[in-house]
C-alpha cells in the first residue's frame, strides 16, 4: 500500500506543528487508499549539514545521516507542515531537507503551512526547494491562518472549509505517490551540471581526506601542473602522493573552488576558477589559506567525465621573482 509521511517541520518548543500533523493524520486515517504516519524531526535530530560529499553523490558518510535516508526512503510521498518564520521555513526542516536528494526525488509532495498570513510564504518556498529537488509537487495546499483557525489558547480549530482542502490535497498526494518515482521522467544532468558535481566531488574528498574518492576523479595518465615542484606530476599516483602530502600537513582539511566557469565541447571540456586550501594544523593552530588560480580539463569516457589535466597557480611579483599570495577574488 502506498505510505504517505506526514513531516513535522518544527522543533521549537510549543509549536503548533504537532497538533497540526495530528488534525491532518487523524483525516487522512479515514482513507483506505494509502497508509499515513507521522515523521517528527525531533526523532531525528540531525546536526547541522556535516555530510563531506554532495548529496547528490548518494555517498553518506555518517550514521544519523544513512538513517535519515532509511526513514525517507520508505514512503511514496510527503505531506510537509511547515510554520513560517520570518517570510521562509525553519532552518531545521531546511537542514533535514538538504541532506538527501535521491530518497525525495520524483515523489509526491503537499504542504499545510500555517502561521499569520497562513504561512503562505514558508510555503512557496517550500514548494520551489522540493520542485529543485524534482519531487511532484501537487497544487492544491492548506494554509492555517493564526487568527482565524486557531483558538485564543492558541489551539487548532480548523474549519469544515479546511477539512475539505485537506481532502482535495490528500486525494492528490496519493494519487502521485501511488504512480511511484519510476513513473517520473529521470531528470537529464547536462555535461556542465556532471561537471561542476565532479569539481563538488574534489572538493568534498579532499575535505574527508578520501584518496580513495579522489581516484574515482581523475584520469590515470592526469597531467598535474600543481604549486609544488617538479614542474608536472605525471599519473594519478603522482597526483594524490600530492593530496597525501596536504592530508599529513592538517589535521582538518577545508577546500574551496568558486567561480567555477565551465564549457563543454563534444568529449573534453575545461573549466577554470579560483581554489583555496586550508585547514588546522596538528597542534591545532588554523590556517586559513591562501587564493590560486584553478584551471581543470576534463575528457569523456565510457559516458563519465574525468580530470585529465589541473593547474594551480599564483600571480608572479616579476622584479623580485616572488608569489603573490595575499590576494582575493
Amino acid at each position: 500500500m502506498t505510505r504517505i509521511g506526514i513531516l513535522i517541520g518544527s522543533t521549537r518548543p510549543g509549536r503548533k506543528g504537532e497538533q497540526v500533523a495530528r488534525w491532518v493524520h487523524e483525516r487522512a486515517a479515514r482513507r483506505g487508499d494509502a497508509r499515513f504516519e507521522v515523521i517528527d524531526l525531533l526523532d531525528h535530530p540531525l546536526p547541522h549539514l556535516d555530510e563531506p560529499l554532495p548529496a547528490l553523490t548518494g555517498r553518506y558518510q555518517h550514521a544519523h545521516t544513512r538513517a535519515w535516508a532509511d526513514t525517507i526512503a520508505g514512503f511514496d510521498g510527503f505531506v510537509m507542515v511547515t510554520p513560517e518564520y520570518n517570510a521562509s521555513i525553519p532552518g531545521v526542516l531546511k537542514n533535514a531537507i538538504d541532506y538527501l536528494y535521491a530518497e525525495w526525488t520524483h515523489k509526491a509532495v503537499g504542504f499545510v503551512s500555517y502561521g499569520v498570513r497562513g504561512g503562505a510564504l514558508a510555503a512557496r518556498r517550500l514548494r520551489a526547494l522540493c520542485e529543485l529537488l524534482q519531487m511532484g509537487a501537487v497544487a492544491p495546499q492548506v494554509s492555517l491562518s493564526l487568527d482565524a483557525d486557531f483558538d485564543g489558547q492558541g489551539t487548532l480549530a480548523a474549519g469544515a472549509h479546511q477539512a475539505g482542502a485537506l481532502d482535495t490535497l490528500l486525494d492528490h498526494v496519493v494519487a502521485r505517490g501511488a504512480q511511484g518515482p519510476a513513473a517520473a521522467p529521470a531528470p537529464r544532468e547536462t555535461d556542465e551540471d556532471a561537471i561542476r558535481r565532479l569539481v563538488d566531488g574534489v572538493t568534498g574528498a579532499v575535505r574527508a581526506k578520501d584518496t580513495e574518492a579522489l581516484r574515482r576523479l581523475y584520469a590515470a595518465d592526469v597531467v598535474s601542473f600543481d604549486i609544488e615542484p617538479p614542474l608536472q606530476h605525471v599519473g594519478v599516483d603522482a597526483k594524490l602522493k600530492n593530496w597525501a602530502r596536504v592530508f599529513a600537513t592538517f589535521q582538518d582539511v577545508t577546500y574551496e573552488i568558486r567561480d567555477l566557469v565551465t564549457a563543454v565541447g563534444g568529449d573534453v571540456a575545461y573549466a577554470h576558477g579560483f581554489g583555496r586550501l586550508g585547514g588546522t594544523l596538528p597542534d591545532g593552530t588554523p590556517a586559513g589559506g591562501t587564493w590560486v588560480r584553478v584551471t581543470l580539463c576534463f575528457r569523456k569516457t565510457d559516458g563519465a567525465w574525468l580530470i585529465t589535466h589541473d593547474q594551480v597557480s599564483v600571480p608572479l611579483d616579476i622584479p623580485d621573482g616572488k608569489g603573490v599570495v595575499d590576494l582575493e577574488p
